[in-house]
C-alpha cells in the first residue's frame, strides 16, 4: 500500500466508506478541464458526481490554448469528440529568437486550437446534460481528503518570479497558426482559436511595471525586448475583457505527495512552453475513471483507489516532467536561447525526440 495514503486510514469516513454495499457518490472540487472532464465520463457511467467550481462559465483563462499530445482513445474515454469538433488543426510552428530569421517545425501531430472559454464552458453544458450537478460560485476551503472526494482545483501556489499574461486579440496575421517568440527572461505564444481570434499568452520575469490589461502585456513584452511583437499587437484588435492573469506561477516537476485523489495542474504542472497542460488535465482525468468507477460501485475500497490513480500519474507524467525541467531554463536565459537558436540554425536541435520526452 502506498505509504503517501497512509493517513486516510485515519479518517472515520474511510473506514466506513470501506465496508458499506451499494454505490458511492464522487465529488470533484474544481470545475477545470480535469474535473469537469473526469466528471462528464463518469455520468456517462452512470455514476453520481457533483462538482463544486469557485468561478462561473464561460470564463477566460490564462492558458496556451492549443492541445498537443492528446491520443484519439483519451478523446474517445472521456466523450469530448463533440466538444473538439470544430477546434482548429495546427500543423506547424514558427519560432523566433530576436532578429534571427524564424524556424519553421512541423509538428509530430497536429495541435488542437480552442479557447478555454468555449471549452470549459462546453465542458461545463454536457456535464450537466448528462445529469451532473455542477454548483459554481462555491469555494470549498476544506480539502481534508476523503472518500469519494477528488482534488482538481488547478495549480499549487507557491513562491515564484514568474507571471502569465494572455488575452485575444483580431486582425493579426502569423507566419503559422502557432508562433512562439522568445525573450529576455519571458517567452509568448501565439495560437489561432475560434472566431478569427489568435490567442497571445506569455509567461514573464515579473518586473515592477505600472500598467493595465493589453498596456501591462506590452509593457512585458517591451521590456524582454520582443518591441516588434508589441508593437504588432498594439495594431491589432484587441478584445478587452479576455485579458487575464496569474501570479506565483510555480513548475514543480515533482508530482505532488498530496494524500487522496489529486488530479490535473493541482498533482503536478507542465511548463507552458510544452503545450502539454491541457492533454495533462485530460489524461489525470482518464487515469481517475476507472478506480473511481469501480469505487463508486464498491468493487474496490477508497486507499486502493487512491493508490491507483497515484501510481498511474507519477508512472506517465515523470519523465516529460523531469524533461521539461530540464529544457525550460534554455528557453528564458538569452545565453542558452543563442545556443539553442544555432543547434537548430545548424539542424543538430533533436525537435521531435525532444517533442516525444515532453509529451
Amino acid at each position: 500500500m502506498d505509504v503517501l495514503l497512509h493517513p486516510l486510514r485515519r479518517l472515520p469516513e474511510y473506514r466506513a466508506a470501506s465496508k458499506v454495499s451499494g454505490s458511492h457518490k464522487i465529488e470533484i472540487v474544481g470545475g477545470g478541464l480535469a474535473g469537469l472532464s473526469l466528471g462528464l465520463a463518469l455520468r456517462h457511467a452512470d455514476i453520481p458526481v457533483t462538482i463544486f467550481e469557485n468561478g462561473t462559465y464561460p470564463r477566460h483563462r490564462v492558458c496556451g490554448e492549443f492541445i498537443t499530445g492528446l491520443a484519439s482513445s483519451t478523446i474517445e474515454n472521456l466523450r469530448l469528440a463533440p466538444l473538439l469538433s470544430d477546434a482548429l488543426s495546427h500543423a506547424e510552428m514558427a519560432w523566433f529568437n530576436g532578429s534571427d530569421a524564424p524556424r519553421i517545425h512541423r509538428l509530430p501531430s497536429p495541435a488542437l486550437g480552442l479557447s478555454r472559454f468555449a471549452l470549459d464552458a462546453r465542458l461545463a453544458d454536457a456535464f450537466t446534460a448528462a445529469g451532473g450537478e455542477l454548483k459554481t460560485g462555491t469555494r470549498v476551503t476544506d480539502l481534508t481528503p476523503r472518500p469519494g472526494r477528488v482534488v482538481a482545483t488547478g495549480r499549487r501556489v507557491g513562491k515564484s518570479p514568474w507571471l502569465g499574461l494572455k488575452i485575444h486579440v483580431r486582425d493579426l496575421s502569423l507566419l503559422r497558426a502557432l508562433e512562439f517568440h522568445l525573450g529576455d527572461h519571458a517567452y509568448v505564444g501565439l495560437s489561432k482559436v475560434e472566431d478569427g481570434a489568435v490567442n497571445v499568452c506569455g509567461l514573464f520575469k515579473r518586473r515592477r511595471l505600472s500598467a493595465h490589461g493589453a498596456d501591462l502585456i506590452y509593457a512585458y513584452l517591451n521590456a524582454a525586448g520582443l518591441t516588434g511583437l508589441a508593437a504588432k499587437l498594439q495594431s491589432a484588435q484587441v478584445d478587452g475583457p479576455s485579458f487575464c492573469s496569474v501570479a506565483a506561477v510555480d513548475f514543480d516537476r515533482r508530482v505532488s505527495g498530496e494524500v487522496g485523489a489529486v488530479l490535473g495542474d493541482r498533482r503536478a504542472m507542465t511548463p507552458p512552453f510544452t503545450g502539454n497542460g491541457m492533454a495533462m488535465a485530460f489524461q489525470s482525468a482518464e487515469i481517475a475513471l476507472a478506480p473511481l468507477i469501480a469505487y463508486a460501485r464498491c468493487e474496490t475500497n477508497w486507499n486502493k483507489t487512491c493508490a491507483t490513480i497515484h501510481r498511474a500519474q507519477a508512472r506517465l507524467f515523470r519523465v516529460r516532467l523531469a524533461s521539461a525541467h530540464l529544457v525550460h531554463p534554455y528557453l528564458l536565459q538569452p545565453s542558452r536561447q543563442r545556443w539553442l537558436a544555432t543547434l537548430d540554425r545548424v539542424r543538430l536541435l533533436p525537435f521531435r525526440p525532444l517533442y516525444s520526452a515532453l509529451h
